[in-house]
């Protein structure tokens, strides 16, 4: 059977997917090509011999299984494209989708009509009831949740003045919770954590803090690295929903081994694990979040509450009248394929009709909306279940696609880099730490808690550990810690070589290369004008 299908495959693929782009003629006469593939396909395996060619398959057979073949055709800028697909296999996906939706387990989350979701219910609404609600679910929780009246303000502020942001919360909520779960189930973390990431990011997996947080998770770029987030300039896996979740499980999995209470491992999570060890001692060795809350920074003070107040309203949504809107997807009506070309959005948008909007909502990690390929690492493209089929049954075709589209690409696509995990600094005549810290994007306590410094006194020579919050690309060069920035001469050395492309700028090249200034461009390659720079002038890039 396995013979079979590869002879298959090889007789269908003769038919050339892609049309010319030329006159309305042309095209009208490639959509009836593709539509009569199967007999082109029928003919070519009747011409063959049964016993030596097909192994003793049945012409009968043979021809069964070509109905098996569904074909689609799509107009791709003037070109007629042929997509194939296997109408068993996508039997089967429709019967795998119908038996989840069947089951859908948080019954909260199903729509109800439109016109009931600003009829939010707080008239009434007792406090007596909700010290009621609070504590049932304290019993059915590991947290300390707790009736306070500043609970119940943030309670009753957000049902009345936040139902719209609630209902679209629970909307996102249907694809990124069975996420969740998942991984909190694998690392025995209680499942009202799945609230938290509502509380970082409010579901928005692209989603920075003003302090340069990112993700569902909100990540710093350093704590990103040490549960190993990669960041480079295509890619920040702090924005992966995967992979961030799967990060923040084992980071709370050792703040809660730390301070063995969930809520003091919530609030280290928000503000570092030293700050909830200063509220400790300055509240006199209490260990209750409610009794060390005033000792915290401010916005800490704030975040269980405001944690607790998403855990009652999402278990407590239906008494309230509240319900899910813009539902996307459920995690289950996507699956992930490991992509061997560099891709665009775009080109896979146009050739499987899917939706811009829609690819960066399922694929929030790549910054560029591109996909790269990089040796050792298995970058996936999510895709909605009925594109996947599409996609897998026509990859080659795809990748056909995206090579001839890259080729008209008047400007090269921007250099693929990593950003460096840590890089050792050495102190220059002038340095501060408030200066280091501003270059890196970090505070200057991270730099005295990374090196063990007791003081702000640096010296010339000195080595620093750094882990920047900004990437910053890595560069082989033989003299790495040099200064740069006011070279005299060309410095000697290793160099990369660039080529001017059409439109390009001392500015805008300046910008490829981190640490690279005009002027630095300027002195090592001899300009002294601006209109010296032509296309196909080779620049030396020190």
């Amino acid at each position: 059977m396995t013979r079979f299908y590869l002879i298959l495959t090889f007789c269908f693929f003769t038919v050339p997917f892609f049309g010319q782009e030329t006159d309305d003629s042309l095209s009208s006469s490639n959509l009836e090509s593709a539509t009569d593939m199967k007999e082109d396909v029928a003919s070519n395996i009747r011409e063959l011999d049964a016993t030596d060619s097909i192994h003793g398959l049945s012409e009968l057979a043979v021809l069964n299984a070509i109905d098996t073949i569904k074909i689609d055709t799509t107009l791709i800028e003037g070109r007629v494209v042929a997509l194939i697909d296997h109408a068993e296999a996508t039997d089967f996906d429709k019967k795998w989708l119908e038996s989840w939706r069947n089951n859908v387990i948080d019954s909260s989350l199903i729509i109800k009509p439109e016109d009931t979701a600003g009829k939010v219910v707080i008239e009434n609404f007792t406090t007596e009831q909700l010290k009621e609600r609070i504590a049932y679910l304290d019993s059915q929780t590991p947290f300390n949740f707790e009736y306070n009246p500043s609970l119940e303000k943030i309670i009753k502020h957000y049902l009345k003045n936040r139902q719209e942001t609630l209902a679209n919360l629970m909307g996102k909520a249907k694809y990124y919770f069975p996420m969740f779960e998942e991984h909190l189930a694998k690392y025995n973390i209680p499942m009202e954590l799945k609230y938290l990431a509502i509380v970082e990011s409010a579901l928005r997996a692209n989603a920075t803090s003003r302090v340069g947080a990112k993700g569902l998770w909100q990540f710093m770029y350093g704590t990103g690295r040490e549960y190993d987030l990669k960041v480079s300039s295509y890619v920040d896996e702090r924005c992966d929903p995967i992979k961030a979740t799967e990060a923040a499980c084992k980071y709370l999995t050792k703040l809660h081994g730390i301070f063995n209470d969930w809520d003091l491992a919530l609030a280290a999570y928000n503000s570092g694990p030293g700050n909830v060890n200063k509220a400790i001692r300055r509240s006199g060795g209490q260990k209750n979040y409610w009794n060390i809350r005033h000792y915290l920074p401010r916005e800490t003070a704030g975040y269980l509450p405001a944690f607790y107040a998403t855990y009652y309203i999402f278990e407590y949504a239906e008494e309230h009248q509240l319900y899910a809107k813009n539902e996307v997807l459920h995690t289950f009506e996507t699956d992930t394929v490991v992509v061997k070309r560099q891709i665009t959005f775009d080109q896979v948008n146009k050739v499987l009709g899917t939706d811009m909007e829609l690819l960066t909502f399922l694929n929030p990690q790549y910054k560029l909306k591109i996909i790269p390929v990089i040796k050792d690492r298995d970058y996936t493209l999510t895709l909605p279940k009925f594109a996947t089929g599409s996609f897998v049954s026509n990859e080659a075709e795809i990748y056909a696609y995206a090579e001839q589209e890259d080729a008209k690409r008047e400007k090269p696509l921007p250099k693929y880099f990593e950003a460096n995990d840590r890089i050792r600094y050495r102190v220059r005549s002038g340095d501060y730490l408030g200066k280091i810290a501003n270059r890196y994007g970090v505070s200057v306590s991270s730099i005295k808690r990374w090196n063990g410094l007791k003081s702000d006194n640096l010296r010339v020579g000195q080595r620093l550990t750094i882990y920047p919050r900004r990437p910053v690309a890595s560069v082989n060069t033989t003299s790495s810690t040099k200064k740069v920035s006011s070279q005299k001469t060309p410095p000697k050395g290793e160099y990369s070589t660039y080529v001017v492309q059409k439109g390009d700028s001392l500015w805008l090249i300046s910008q490829k290369y981190p640490k690279v200034s005009v002027a630095q461009l300027k002195e090592w390659n001899n300009i002294w004008s601006s209109k010296s720079l032509k296309p196909g002038t080779k620049l030396k890039i020190y």
